[in-house]
C-alpha cells in the first residue's frame, strides 16, 4: 500500500493542488507535450511539476519511456480518483433543477455513421441545446476512457463492452450495392454467381478486430454465396468510403441500409441481389462509462439520440 505523504496527517499545499491538476492534464492527454499546451507552459515546467508531486507524495505517477509514457498502477488510481472527484464537481454546478443544461461534452463516433447519418442533424442539437458545447471526434481506434475524455461513443457493433454501460441505438441490415451503370456492364441483376467478376470493396476496419474481409463474408453466408466471392478487391477503412467507390462504378460494396438508403430512393445504387439481410446483433450501440450520477448534459445528448434514431426508423 503506498504511503502518500511525508508526515502523518499532512495536508495537500497550494502547490501540490496545482501540481495535481497538471497530473490530470498529463494523464488525459498521456504526453507531456500536449498537457504543456493546454496549459500554456513549456514540456519542461511540466515534466518539473510532476517531478515535484512525486517527490511529495513519496510514489511514481508515469513510467517514462523512450517516446511515450503510462501511468502506473498508482497513477492511475491517482487519476481516475482525481477524475471521477472532477466529474462530480462538474454536476455540482449542474444540478439545480433550473439550470440550463451547459458544458463540454465529447461524443466519438465511427467515422461512416458521423457523415452519413449524425452529422447532417447536429444543428437542430444545437439549436436546442446552446449551451452545450459538443466536441465531436472520428476515429476507428479502441477507446481508452481512462485516458481520454469521452463521455459517450457511438459504435458499429456486434459485442459487448466489458465494464461500460452500452445500449444498442439502432439494429443494421447489409446488402451488395453498386452503381446501376456497374449492374448493367457486369450483368449481375439477380445472378450472385457473377460475383466472380467484380471488385469488391471491403471496409477493413468494419467493426472492432474484423478480418478485412469479414461484413462481406456476414452477407455472404446469409445469402448462401460464399462460394462467389472473389479474390479481387479494393480496401478501405471507412464504409462511406466504398460506398462512394461504388457510386464512382468502382466495384461493389457492402451497404449498411440506414447509411445507403437515401442513394438507393435517387437511383444512385441498386440492390443487385435482392434486399437488405439482418445481420445479427450488429448495430449501432451508444457506450460510456458507468455514472453513480448521470450528467444532466449526457442524458440530454443520449435522449436526443434516441429521438433521431426513432425518426430515421420510420418509413
Amino acid at each position: 500500500m503506498p504511503y502518500w505523504g511525508h508526515r502523518a496527517g499532512e495536508r495537500l499545499t497550494g502547490r501540490n493542488l496545482t501540481n495535481l491538476h497538471t497530473f490530470l492534464v498529463v494523464a488525459r492527454h498521456m504526453s507531456f507535450a500536449r498537457a504543456a499546451d493546454e496549459l500554456c507552459l513549456t514540456a519542461s515546467a511540466v515534466s518539473h511539476r510532476i517531478a515535484r508531486l512525486e517527490g511529495s507524495l513519496h510514489v511514481k505517477l508515469f513510467w517514462r519511456l523512450p517516446r511515450e509514457i503510462s501511468l502506473t498502477d498508482d497513477g492511475e488510481r491517482i487519476f481516475l480518483i482525481m477524475q471521477g472527484a472532477m466529474d462530480s464537481l462538474s454536476e455540482v454546478f449542474q444540478q439545480q433543477a433550473d439550470a440550463p443544461v451547459a458544458g463540454p461534452l465529447t461524443l466519438y463516433v465511427r467515422p461512416s455513421i458521423a457523415r452519413c447519418w449524425l452529422v447532417p442533424q447536429l444543428g437542430r442539437f444545437a439549436a436546442q441545446y446552446p449551451q452545450v458545447q459538443l466536441d465531436i471526434r472520428v476515429g476507428n481506434e479502441r477507446i481508452d476512457y481512462r485516458t481520454r475524455k469521452i463521455d459517450l461513443a457511438l459504435c458499429y457493433s456486434s459485442d459487448g463492452f466489458p465494464g461500460l454501460v452500452s445500449t444498442l441505438l439502432m439494429s443494421e441490415r447489409i446488402a451488395p450495392v453498386c452503381s446501376p451503370e456497374y449492374a448493367r456492364r457486369l450483368a449481375l441483376l439477380h445472378t450472385p454467381s457473377r460475383l466472380h467478376a467484380c471488385t469488391l470493396l471491403h471496409d477493413v476496419e468494419a467493426w472492432e478486430n474484423a478480418a478485412f474481409d469479414a461484413e462481406w463474408r456476414l452477407w455472404a453466408k446469409a445469402a448462401g454465396a460464399l462460394d462467389y466471392l472473389p479474390e479481387h478487391s479494393i480496401t478501405f477503412d471507412r464504409s462511406d468510403l466504398c460506398v462512394t467507390s461504388a457510386l464512382g462504378h468502382g466495384g461493389i460494396a457492402i451497404g449498411r441500409e440506414r447509411l445507403v438508403r437515401s442513394h438507393i430512393k435517387r437511383g444512385e445504387l441498386v440492390l443487385p441481389f435482392g434486399d437488405f439481410v439482418d445481420c445479427g446483433n450488429h448495430g449501432y450501440y451508444l457506450v460510456h462509462p458507468a455514472h453513480s450520477n448521470m450528467p444532466k448534459r449526457l442524458q440530454v445528448l443520449i435522449d436526443w439520440l434516441r429521438a433521431l434514431a426513432g425518426e430515421a426508423a420510420k418509413p
